[in-house]
């Protein structure tokens, strides 16, 4: 029989009252690996506790300590990357190269947390009025929440818990039900490097416990990464309730390709946006937008490489693409498959026909053709290895295809006319671009800055927006 995983609670595992388990599969066998509680709303006031109880004497920790736990957590997460990659796929299933780069983005946010001493640096203004100085220190809110997505289970808890912890904030974190395992090992690793406990918490569950974090009078800011609607409900829940809130949500990221591209670069850059981690990636590269006379090649060129990719257990050598999430979540995207057919799309390559295990989630990659803007898999966040090729007489067209889109996440093009690019970076609305970059995710010094309906607050995460964010400035207006 799977584990029943406790919530972590005061530095100590603390078993649940739930009244409901979900399982957590392996989802390249599917088989079950743990079970998780769900409705244990009442853990959430006991995290919450422990946290106001640590939160005294950590935010009075002078910062420099606080910085060298971070400086500790660091290698302690380099010397148990690969154990954190293998967990990362065995519980969401991406291959073990795309979950060991996973580890090593979260681990430059640690980097930037490490040099907290010199970012949370106040302000001075000496002789305001004669013998009046002004001072602006930012100090800590108090205990704070993270609530993460199961598609990232490493990355995504440490963009939130070193900035907020290192600010001198407390932490709840609620990992995703479905891939809760490699949080929980994240925790040990802090309590290796030195935190103490009740700084950070973890507490397990569904909705019920969502609510609870969103609607607790004592937590002062909420940060969270989902699907849209969930963002949505989130921002407007924890909002109505007087917190801060930074909600990351959907998107549909647009691709375009000039017939100046260097057309290996973009197909192969394309190959690991659309179907790297199986589409389930919120910068995703979702749509294609082919300009001009190189739709033809580059269709034939995406079906071709993609009909050979190998799908199958991401801890297997020589594997490019592993499962979805859950049997549920496959015949999500199966039904999109249907829906484009049924729209009129073509379908150039069907991933449900690919070569695949039998066992497990998979489903392979999938490749439609004269797609028109309008259809549902050119507007709805698919979250699956789904490519929809549109095609366009100009860039300007282009651009105003993208722009239609209810979502800002991230946008690309694939060009070698610097005029072209400069139309594309100034014209184009989403928040994070690439200039023949697949993946356009910014590195950790800068904010993950989606626009639209792909984000709701008005600080992002990482960057310097992360320690805004947990942070509130204090004002002393002084005589002596």
């Amino acid at each position: 029989m799977a584990a029943v995983l406790q919530h972590v609670i005061g530095g100590q595992l603390r078993p649940h009252q739930a009244s409901r388990l979900d399982p957590v599969f392996n989802p390249a066998l599917g088989d079950v690996i743990g079970e998780v509680p769900i409705d244990d709303v009442q853990a959430v006031d006991a995290a919450v506790q422990a946290a106001e109880a640590a939160f005294r004497e950590w935010s009075a920790t002078p910062i420099l300590e606080r910085a060298r736990v971070m400086f500790r957590y660091r290698e302690l997460l380099e010397a148990h990357r690969r154990e954190l990659a293998e967990s990362v796929t065995r519980e969401h299933g991406k291959i073990l190269s795309d979950a060991y780069n996973e580890v090593g983005r979260g681990i430059e946010v640690v980097e930037l947390a490490a040099g907290a001493p010199s970012l949370l640096k106040g302000e001075v203004l000496p002789e305001v009025a004669h013998g009046v100085d002004v001072t602006m220190l930012r100090v800590p809110l108090g205990v704070v929440a993270g609530i993460t997505p199961f598609n990232f289970p490493a990355m995504i808890p440490l963009w939130m818990i070193p900035p907020a912890i290192v600010s001198g904030n407390t932490f709840v974190l609620k990992p995703s039900e479905r891939t809760p395992l490699t949080s929980m090992r994240l925790l040990e690793l802090l309590k290796e490097a030195g935190l103490p406990d009740g700084v950070v918490n973890l507490v397990h569950g569904g909705a019920p416990v969502v609510d609870a974090l969103l609607t607790h009078p004592r937590i002062r800011a909420i940060s969270f990464v989902g699907s849209q609607p969930v963002a949505d409900y989130v921002y407007r829940t924890a909002s109505q309730h007087h917190k801060r809130v930074q909600a990351l949500g959907g998107a549909k990221n647009f691709h375009i390709v000039m017939p100046d591209a260097n057309l290996d670069l973009a197909v192969d850059a394309l190959m690991g946006s659309a179907y790297g981690s199986a589409g389930e990636r919120c910068l995703a590269g979702s749509v294609v937008v082919a300009v001009g006379d190189v739709a033809d090649a580059l269709v034939q060129r995406l079906q071709d490489k993609a009909s050979r990719l190998k799908v199958g257990n991401g801890l297997e050598a020589g594997i490019e693409m592993g499962p979805l999430i859950r049997a549920q979540h496959r015949e999500r995207v199966q039904g999109y498959i249907e829906r484009g057919v049924a729209e009129g799309a073509t379908l150039a390559l069907d991933g449900r026909q690919h070569d695949m295990p039998s066992e497990g989630f998979f489903l392979g990659p999938t490749l439609f053709d004269r797609v028109e803007a309008h259809m549902t898999i050119a507007q709805e966040e698919i979250f699956g290895p789904v490519l929809s090729v549109i095609r366009r007489p100009s860039l300007e067209e282009a651009v105003t295809t993208a722009n239609g889109s209810r979502f800002g996440n991230t946008a690309t093009i694939y060009t070698t006319s610097g005029k072209a690019a400069r139309y594309f970076r100034d014209h184009v609305q989403a928040g994070m671009l690439g200039v023949n970059i697949g993946v356009p995710a910014p590195v950790a010094w800068f904010p993950f800055a989606g626009w639209k309906d792909s984000f709701y607050g008005d600080l992002h995460a990482t960057g310097m927006d992360a320690f805004w964010f947990y942070t509130e400035r204090r004002v002393i207006t002084a005589r002596w």
